[in-house]
C-alpha cells in the first residue's frame, strides 16, 4: 500500500528494505496507517508554528517504545515512520528535525516521490511529527539522496549523490518556513567520488566553519581484484589519494571542488559516524574490513573471520594515518596488525602498523558503526554526560555464526576520553526484531542526533522509522 503525497510531501510506503523487500504483516500495516493518520503532510510554504522544546520531554511514550528496548527510566515515541531510507539526522534550535534519505544500489525499493530531504515538526509536543515536508531534487533530476546532513549558521547542508558524482549543498532555511523558501541551493563541494563499495559522504561542521567529510573506500582492502580469494594488494594503495579518509573544506565557501589536496586524515576505511566531542575534538567511527576468512582461508579460521577485525572509534588528528588498508585492529591483542594482502601472517605480524594510530575505543567485529553523537544535554542522567552514542547498523558477514549489532551503544567518557577502550553499553536494542540479518531485520539503526531539550533521535534506513528517546526516571 502507498499513500501518494502531493509535491514535496513524504511518501508513506510499506516495503522499504536493505538488499531486500520486507513484507509487513497486517498488524504492522495497521500501525503504519494509524501513524499516517496523525501526520499532516504539506507542500512548500511558510508555517509559523514552532515547537516549544522546553515541554517536549512531556510527550507520552508508546507502550512498547516503538518496538525497541531501553534502560529503565527511558522511553521512546515513533517520531516518524516509513519516510524512506533514513540516514543521518539533525535537529534545529527550535526542535525542527531534518533527515537525509538515500536511494541507490544498497536498496531494492523505488525512490520516493519528491525530494530526499525531509523537514519534520511536532506542533503539539506529543513526541511525533505532525508536519512532514519533502524538498530538494528528486530522482527524476538524477538525485539519489544521501547520508550527510548538518545545520550551520541557520542554513541546512546536505549530501546529494548523483549517478557519476556527489556534492554537498546548502539551503537557506528558517524556523518559520521549515523548508527553503526557494528551491535553489548553493554548491559547497562538488565532484565527490561515488564509485565502489562506500559512496557515502557523511560530514560535520565545526564552530569555526571547517567542514570535515568522509570519503569512504572504494574497495574492501585495496586488492587488485576486490573481495577476491587471495588476490594480492595494490602497492601502494593509490586509492588513498581520494578515498579512505577525511577531507576538510570551508562551510562558508561555495563552488569548492573535491581533490586530493584537501585530505585531512587518511587510513580510515569508512567513517560514517563523524562528530565533535564537547571540547571540539573531532572523532569518527571506522568500519573494519570484511572477509578475512573468505579471502584468506589459509590464515584465518571461521571463528577468527567472524570476530576480526574490531570496529573502531577514532580520535581524528590532522595528518593522522589510521592504518587502512595495510592494517586492521585486533581487539583481543589491542593493537593494529598487518593485513594478509600486505604481508600479514593471520594476526601476529605488526610491521609498519606500529606507526599508525589506533582507536580510542573498539567494538565487536562487523557491527557497522554508522551514527555518532556526543551527549551534551542535561535531560539524561549524569552517567551519559559527554559520552558517545553510536548507532550500529548490524552485520552481514558473521556467518555461519549469528549476525550481531543492530543496536545503539554508549561509550562512557571521563576526562575527555573513554573510561575503558573496551567498555561499551548496549543502550537501545530490539531494532531488528526476531531476525538479525540485513534482509530480515525489521529496522537498522543508522543516524543519531540530540534535540535542544536533550532528547535523542535515532533513524532507521530499513523501514524509514525515526525514534525520539527521552528520560522519565525519577532520579538522575
Amino acid at each position: 500500500m502507498q499513500l501518494r503525497p502531493q509535491a514535496l510531501t513524504p511518501e508513506i510506503e510499506t516495503n522499504h528494505g536493505m538488499k531486500g523487500i520486507v513484507a509487513y504483516s497486517l498488524g504492522a500495516l495497521a500501525a503504519v496507517i494509524a501513524f499516517a493518520s496523525c501526520v499532516k503532510t504539506e507542500g512548500s510554504g511558510a508555517d509559523s508554528t514552532a515547537r516549544d522544546s522546553s515541554t517536549a520531554s512531556a510527550a507520552a511514550c508508546a507502550g512498547d517504545n516503538g518496538g525497541i528496548k531501553l534502560p529503565d527510566g527511558f522511553c521512546a515515541t515513533v517520531f516518524a515512520d516509513t519516510i524512506g531510507h533514513a540516514r543521518h539526522i539533525v535537529v534545529n534550535s527550535n526542535g525542527d528535525v531534518y533527515v537525509n534519505t538515500w536511494s541507490g544500489d544498497y536498496y531494492t525499493t523505488p525512490a520516493p516521490s519528491g525530494g530526499f530531504l525531509l523537514a519534520m515538526r511536532d506542533t503539539n509536543n506529543d513526541g511525533a511529527a505532525d508536519i512532514i515536508r519533502r524538498f530538494g531534487p528528486d530522482s527524476l533530476r538524477g538525485n539519489g539522496g544521501g547520508t550527510g546532513i548538518a545545520i550551520y549558521q541557520g542554513a541546512l547542508y546536505a549530501e546529494e549523490l548523483g549517478r557519476s558524482a556527489g556534492r554537498i549543498v546548502r539551503y537557506a532555511i528558517s524556523t518559520d518556513s521549515m523548508t527553503p523558501t526557494t528551491s535553489a541551493s548553493e554548491v559547497i563541494v562538488s565532484a565527490l567520488p561515488v564509485s565502489g563499495d562506500h559512496p557515502m559522504h557523511p560530514f560535520v561542521i565545526g564552530q569555526s566553519g571547517d567542514l570535515f567529510m568522509n570519503s569512504g573506500s572504494a574497495s574492501n582492502s585495496c586488492q587488485i581484484k576486490n573481495r577476491t580469494l587471495e588476490s594480492p594488494a595494490k602497492k601502494p594503495c593509490t586509492e588513498l589519494l581520494t578515498r579512505g579518509g577525511i577531507w576538510r573544506y570551508a562551510a562558508n565557501r561555495t563552488n569548492q571542488r573535491f581533490s586530493a589536496a584537501e585530505r585531512y586524515a587518511t587510513g580510515i576505511r569508512n567513517a560514517v559516524g563523524i562528530a565533535f566531542d564537547p571540547g571540539g575534538q573531532l572523532y569518527s567511527t571506522q568500519h573494519g574490513r570484511d572477509q578475512l576468512r573468505e579471502n584468506w582461508p589459509k590464515l584465518y579460521t571461521v571463528e577468527r573471520g567472524q570476530n576480526l577485525p574490531a570496529e573502531e572509534l577514532l580520535k581524528i588528528e590532522q595528518g593522522g594515518d589510521y592504518g587502512w588498508p595495510y592494517c586492521s585492529y585486533d581487539g583481543r591483542q589491542r593493537n593494529l596488525v598487518l593485513g594478509p594482502e600486505y604481508g600479514g601472517d593471520g594476526g601476529k605480524a605488526v610491521g609498519d602498523c606500529a606507526t599508525k594510530k589506533g582507536p580510542e575505543a573498539f567494538f565487536p567485529a562487523h557491527w557497522v558503526s554508522d551514527g555518532l553523537v556526543f551527549y551534551t544535554g542535561s535531560q539524561f542522567p549524569a552517567h551519559y554526560k559527554d559520552g558517545a552514542f553510536i548507532a550500529c547498523h548490524g552485520s552481514w558477514n558473521r556467518a555461519p555464526g549469528p549476525q550481531q549489532g543492530y543496536n545503539v551503544v554508549f561509550v562512557p567518557f571521563a576526562g575527555g576520553k573513554p573510561v575503558d577502550p573496551a567498555k561499551y553499553e548496549i543502550f537501545a536494542d530490539g531494532f531488528a526484531g526476531a531476525n538479525k540479518s540485513p534482509d530480515a531485520a525489521a529496522h537498522r539503526p543508522t543516524g543519531l542526533a540530540q534535540g535542544p531539550d536533550g532528547a535523542l533521535y535515532i533513524t532507521d534506513d530499513k523501514a524509514g522509522r525515526v525514534w525520539r528517546v527521552v528520560y522519565k526516571g525519577a532520579a538522575k
